[in-house]
């Protein structure tokens, strides 16, 4: 086996370790930063001609976006569910037009909007069980 595929194989398992002991707010922490990642490699492929490649992280990035969509509880979210899903069709929209067009810039604005919610939904935090939260004003 080639050095880079054992590379390859160590990555994978340490994603599959943190996936399964994740919590959901982790999780979804987990698929933003994965995105991102998409869009920059997208972004490197593009600026080194590498269509194929490029359009592979784009489809990663959108298959991506379209998991943290469906996983928007609207019942319980309410506008803020609503307006992130609409800020999530924005983005798959301009990936793809990124994608069709070798747009740089649309491959930027996707990349600093996700930017901006990974860093809101890292700044709230994971929900504490209630218990935890009671035994901690006691």
């Amino acid at each position: 086996m080639m050095p880079r595929n054992y590379a390859q194989q160590y990555r994978q398992t340490q994603l599959e370790g943190a996936v399964m002991e994740a919590d959901p707010h982790r999780l979804v922490a987990l698929l933003l930063a994965g995105a991102c990642e998409r869009i920059r490699l997208a972004e490197a492929c593009l600026e080194r001609g590498d269509q194929a490649r490029k359009g592979k992280a784009i489809g990663e990035a959108c298959a991506i976006v379209g998991h943290l969509d469906g996983s928007l509880d609207h019942e319980a979210g309410g506008e803020i569910a609503a307006n992130l899903s609409s800020l999530y069709d924005y983005i798959v929209r301009r990936l793809t037009e990124a994608n069709l067009q070798n747009d740089a810039a649309g491959l930027r604005e996707a990349l600093t909007l996700l930017a901006e919610v990974d860093a809101a939904w890292n700044a709230i935090g994971p929900a504490k069980p209630q218990a935890a939260v009671a035994d901690a004003t006691a």
